[in-house]
């Protein structure tokens, strides 16, 4: 592991309940690596983007993001997107406001007002194609746009490290590419660091550098072609899996949990 990687996670060990996770894990990813994060309900998919945001501690072992060992929350130059879900329609924001709540320090700390804050909430908008629909209330919003939002928003600090939680849960086929593209734009031309969690590896297997797949207290870590094969995942889950492949979609059948095109369903906390 060198001193360079965004991310580097040591011999780590998560326990829920009794229960032990994983544990082991060794992962270092590097600049500009766009890692895809697999698994059923409660392998500790989303526990795992916590651990790592310092929202929840490891069991064992230890995580270094952007150089720094994590003990508490409070990076801001880990960009987060969270998982997507409707904001209520009488919620008191516009497109923008939220926006802007990632450029003056929303997630720790009160709101320090900069000068430039303006030009740089304008320059965010118009990297995830937002204008036309900016200035109206968020609740009035489709997810599609709401989640266009909230990528401009975990971009505020120009992240070296992004954690993406089930981004694309509930977009249609068109808002997927969209997130996707920005995600994929992002981490091109600032060689961040990207762990993506999803139900369905399927709208970013062209871009996944490598797949982390977590599954009954074991994990496995590869190419999207070392992994996602019917051998390493029948091993993996301890019980027959096949991995198909439709045109140009792949289909899991056989894991437990999941369905025909590799979606699981997760809690908020697995």
């Amino acid at each position: 592991m060198t001193a360079s990687s965004p991310l580097q996670i040591r011999d780590a060990s998560l326990h829920r309940g009794g229960r032990e996770l994983w544990s082991g894990l060794n992962l270092t990813a590097q600049p500009g690596e766009l890692i895809a994060v697999l698994g059923p309900s409660g392998s500790g998919k989303t526990t795992l983007l916590r651990a790592i945001l310092g929202l929840d501690r490891l069991s064992g072992g230890e995580i270094v993001a952007l150089g720094e060992r994590v003990q508490r929350p409070g990076n801001r130059r880990i960009g987060y997107i969270p998982q997507q879900r409707p904001l209520p329609r009488d919620t008191s924001l516009r497109g923008r406001d939220l926006v802007t709540l990632g450029v003056d320090g929303h997630r720790f700390g009160l709101p320090i007002p900069r000068r430039g804050d303006r030009e740089r909430v304008d320059a965010l908008i118009a990297a995830v194609g937002a204008e036309s629909f900016a200035g109206r209330p968020v609740g009035d919003l489709s997810g599609g746009e709401q989640q266009r939002l909230r990528v401009g928003q975990a971009l505020a600090d120009d992240p070296r490290l992004l954690l993406c939680d089930e981004p694309l849960t509930s977009l249609d086929l068109a808002n997927q590419h969209a997130v996707v593209n920005l995600i994929d734009r992002h981490r091109r031309q600032t060689q961040a660091a990207v762990l993506l969690v999803t139900h369905d590896i399927n709208p970013v297997l062209g871009k996944v550098d490598r797949i982390l797949y977590l599954a009954s207290g074991r994990f496995t870590l590869g190419d999207p072609d070392e992994v996602l094969n019917s051998r390493v995942l029948t091993d993996l889950y301890g019980a027959p899996v096949f991995v198909l492949r439709a045109g140009d979609r792949l289909v899991v059948v056989g894991a437990p949990d999941a369905e025909a095109s590799h979606h699981h369903h997760d809690d908020e906390h697995e």
